[in-house]
């Protein structure tokens, strides 16, 4: 697909491409024996699909090493099973791009499509990112409702279906696990959930019952 292609041949942030190359090149251990992918992440899944997943960021050693979103690191592992108990995955692992995975009426994407350090991309580099979202969210004619997982997704998200004419409610949504808004068509509904970090399912923020619910909730959205 050409912007995929345009995704992975992007060079905008020095300071993200000095990060994820270098990662690539110095590896973690358990890795060592691999070729990074060490460039952007292009989004991934079903080009008819009604429902959009966004995340933050590749991970360094997550979608930065195997160069697709969400594979080969433990968030994967929650977001896919998750997926593949909804329905919209043929299994639940994400190891490497020739594992076999397929999304059916789904497609995962981020914010930002290079890892950055401390999992923290700028303001300025999600908005040499934004541009590709907008696209994807164009390409997918069907779509019908959006995922945010975390925080940044779910503001990054809201603002650009603001710029486009969504009418917002008022006052401004906040973010929150299962929050619903819904947006005058054409607009899609806009789902929120807590990103399956680490640092969120470890903690027992985000449970598994609790990421499969928020499917089930998109479900109801796609007759």
């Amino acid at each position: 697909m050409k912007l995929a292609r345009e995704v992975t041949l992007c060079r905008l942030c020095p300071r993200l491409v000095a990060w994820r190359e270098e990662v690539a090149e110095t590896k973690r251990a358990a890795f060592r024996d691999e070729t990074y992918w060490g460039k952007p992440v292009a989004g991934f899944g079903d080009p008819a699909a009604r429902l959009l997943i966004v995340g933050l960021a590749p991970a360094a050693h997550g979608a930065n090493r195997t160069g697709r979103p969400f594979t080969g690191d433990r968030s994967g592992e929650w977001l896919y099973d998750a997926l593949h108990r909804a329905g919209f995955a043929n299994q639940a692992e994400s190891i490497s791009r020739d594992d076999g995975l397929r999304l059916s009426d789904a497609y995962v994407t981020a914010c930002a499509r290079c890892a950055p350090p401390k999992n923290r991309p700028s303001p300025e580099e999600m908005e040499h990112c934004r541009p590709y979202l907008e696209r994807e969210i164009d390409l997918l004619a069907r779509l019908r409702v959006i995922l945010c997982l975390g925080q940044i997704a779910f503001t990054q998200v809201m603002r650009l279906l603001g710029s486009r004419g969504a009418t917002l409610p008022r006052p401004r949504p906040r973010f929150r696990h299962g929050a619903e808004v819904i947006l005058p068509r054409p607009f899609p509904v806009l789902l929120a959930s807590y990103h399956p970090s680490q640092q969120n399912t470890f903690t027992g923020r985000l449970t598994r019952p609790m990421l499969r619910s928020v499917f089930s909730l998109a479900r109801k959205h796609l007759p």
